[in-house]
């Protein structure tokens, strides 16, 4: 099921209440469902010009409160595979975000998103410095407070941090520093490629790509665009029973906090692509 609620209080109360009054909410929705819902992040409120998300069923609002509830029981029921923690520097963390697992989440729940995991299990403010795809596995930065997050997206921006990933695609490919600058959406984009190794057998290629710039799917673009897509790639190539076989696996940068040289690499029990 999936549906929406959309509602302006009239007199005060607590959310939950005014949720399950709601005008046109299906009786399938009970309480403990709405609660589930709002625990999952899955409801919005909106006061003096603020839209925040609305955990707490018990929260008494005021007259004016807007209400929006974004209820979709598949996106409520995913249960992700648990991120890792692989770093703690202090105002801002290293971790290895599995497949599936969002950078962070839409208005229809945040409980299956990265930012949300750290934010519960490390009990402190979580903000987002980069992106990777719900698709792809691999290394991913969070900061802890807005300082910090600035001034690592910074480095993300203005390209000066080191960002390597693995692909397993299809069909051999033999290459090495191949530099591929087809634009992704009329942006310039640039990666290059270099094989690792290949397997005759399976007839597929393991490659290492460094990007130079981060536009959305270029990996998947790029290597698509050469004629090898990644395995498992549903929009760019084929789906497959494993998932999209994109690992980020390694950042390089200096640190704008401490001034320090900052490798991080995934560890090689996570690195399912060397596995296979």
């Amino acid at each position: 099921m999936r549906t929406t609620i959309d509602i302006t209080l009239t007199e005060p109360g607590k959310a939950i209440d005014a949720l399950s009054q709601a005008p046109g909410l299906p009786k399938e929705l009970s309480k403990q469902k709405l609660k589930d819902a709002m625990t999952k992040g899955a409801c919005w409120w909106t006061h003096k010009g603020k839209r925040l998300r609305l955990r707490r069923a018990t929260k008494e609002l005021k007259p004016g409160v807007r209400l929006e509830l974004f209820y979709d029981e598949s996106v409520l029921a995913r249960k992700p595979d648990e991120p890792v923690l692989l770093g703690d520097f202090g105002r801002y963390t290293a971790w290895f975000k599995p497949h599936g697992v969002l950078a962070q989440g839409s208005q229809w729940g945040d409980h299956c998103s990265l930012l949300r995991m750290a934010e519960t299990r490390l009990n402190k403010p979580c903000f987002l410095v980069h992106r990777l795809d719900a698709d792809a596995a691999g290394l991913m930065l969070i900061a802890h407070d807005p300082k910090a997050a600035g001034a690592l997206s910074k480095q993300f921006s203005e390209r000066s941090m080191t960002k390597r990933y693995r692909a397993r695609v299809g069909g051999l490919l033999d290459t090495k520093d191949q530099s591929v600058d087809a634009p992704v959406e009329g942006k310039p984009a640039l990666s290059r490629v270099s094989t690792l190794e290949t397997d005759q057998n399976n007839q597929t290629s393991l490659l290492s790509v460094t990007i130079e710039t981060g536009r959305k799917h270029q990996i998947r673009r790029h290597l698509a665009g050469l004629g090898h897509p990644i395995i498992g790639d549903r929009l760019y190539g084929r789906p497959a029973k494993q998932p999209l076989q994109l690992l980020a696996v390694y950042l390089a940068f200096d640190c704008p906090l401490t001034r320090q040289k900052r490798e991080i690499e995934l560890p090689g029990e996570l690195d399912t692509l060397r596995h296979n």
